[in-house]
């Protein structure tokens, strides 16, 4: 029940095409399972260049996963922190001109952004579904609703805490003292 973009994985060499056709029309983004901050996450704008990087990545032995392209989302993402039951502060992230990835650590900006209540659920559930008591989910607003990029585990609070003006930090601390006493 949690919106995900299209996403298919595959490791035989011999169902490249049939992975790629699930997706649909390029764009893709193609992500390296172990990248953080936005390294190792590519986008390819022709087929062909999509099997080539899928097969290049094969021939590493790389885990990846490859995603249809949120055109609708224009480069950006909204990062919900979720700390307990709850989304304690939202953060816009905007790309860069020229840039599809919206990192901070890849010169995207940061804004405060009010999470709609769909979104606060959807954040708060998919926290919830990997066990996790603290989450940094990023989302993408698309025309089928919020649908869900990655779940930090351990997510950075530098963006969050100055683009929003909250105590992220003492919220986790609060939340770790009412857990770890019950």
């Amino acid at each position: 029940g949690i919106g995900l973009p299209t996403t298919v994985f595959g490791d035989n060499p011999d169902d490249t095409d049939d992975m790629l056709s699930l997706l649909g029309a390029p764009p893709h983004v193609i992500k390296l399972n172990e990248g953080t901050q936005g390294a190792g996450v590519m986008l390819t704008e022709k087929a062909s260049a999509s099997r080539a990087v899928v097969e290049t990545l094969r021939g590493l032995y790389a885990n990846f996963l490859v995603q249809e392209f949120v055109a609708e989302a224009a480069g950006a993402d909204l990062r919900c922190f979720v700390v307990g039951d709850r989304v304690v502060a939202a953060m816009r992230r905007q790309a860069p001109e020229g840039e599809f990835r919206s990192n901070l650590h890849r010169g995207g900006e940061a804004f405060p952004a009010q999470a709609s209540a769909e979104e606060q659920d959807v954040a708060v559930r998919s926290a919830r579904a990997l066990g996790l008591g603290v989450a940094g989910v990023d989302l993408v607003r698309s025309a089928r609703g919020p649908l869900v990029l990655e779940v930090n585990s351990t997510p950075g609070l530098e963006g969050i805490e100055s683009a929003c003006q909250v105590d992220v930090a003492g919220a986790v601390i609060e939340h770790v003292a009412r857990t770890a006493s019950m």
